[in-house]
């Protein structure tokens, strides 16, 4: 959420008087916001505009992969950023991670939520949906959009249905496994891989 600053904190950091920003909030020079008990507040954007303060948003592309054996996916994903960015001009940003879609404690996602939630970055760039999230893309494209940020997948429909689910399916028996059993135990590869041949077998 955008800070709002007191009368008293903007005359500060304006340099003028606050009866200056009642009378250039009456004028429509500012934008003010009023609080439940009818006070004024200005926001941090107003108090930039006026200051001359420009700050250019960043482009970022996001890509991930399950595991390290799938490198080259990961290294496609970014090439294919790249060169989407490449056409239109624009310098992106870069950050990947290895690891689950259905965790959110991925340590360049997180970055990544921190920086939208500092309205650092204006664009998100990503090869398919699912390399930022496993479910709840909507939700995560409504809530990036809420800080002025459009995510913005390059291949909407890179697999078919069928692959999409298959991979789901692997994805939360794997991490449930791993939590019942250990990721390196006997037990949570035998499940895996018994999942694997059930629902991949034609």
């Amino acid at each position: 959420m955008e800070r709002l600053y007191t009368m008293k904190e903007a005359s500060k950091l304006l340099g003028v008087h606050i009866r200056t920003i009642q009378k250039w909030d009456k004028a429509g020079k500012i934008r003010c916001v009023r609080t439940v008990g009818g006070k004024r507040r200005v926001p941090e954007s107003e108090i930039k505009r006026i200051l001359g303060v420009h700050e250019e948003r960043k482009i970022v592309g996001y890509a991930r992969v399950s595991s390290h054996a799938r490198k080259g996916d990961l290294e496609r994903q970014i090439e294919l950023i790249r060169k989407y960015a490449e056409k239109r001009n624009w310098k992106v940003e870069i950050l990947e991670d290895v690891g689950s879609g259905l965790k959110d404690d991925r340590r360049n996602f997180q970055k990544l939520l921190k920086m939208v939630m500092n309205k650092e970055v204006s664009k998100v760039v990503i090869a398919y949906p699912d390399r930022l999230t496993r479910f709840g893309f909507k939700t995560l494209e409504d809530f990036f959009k809420s800080y002025g940020t459009e995510i913005i997948v390059i291949n909407k429909e890179g697999r078919s249905p069928r692959e999409e689910l298959i991979e789901d399916l692997v994805t939360l028996t794997s991490h449930f496994a791993g939590k019942l059993y250990g990721m390196r135990s006997y037990k949570y590869k035998k499940v895996v891989e018994g999942v694997k041949q059930l629902i991949c077998d034609p």
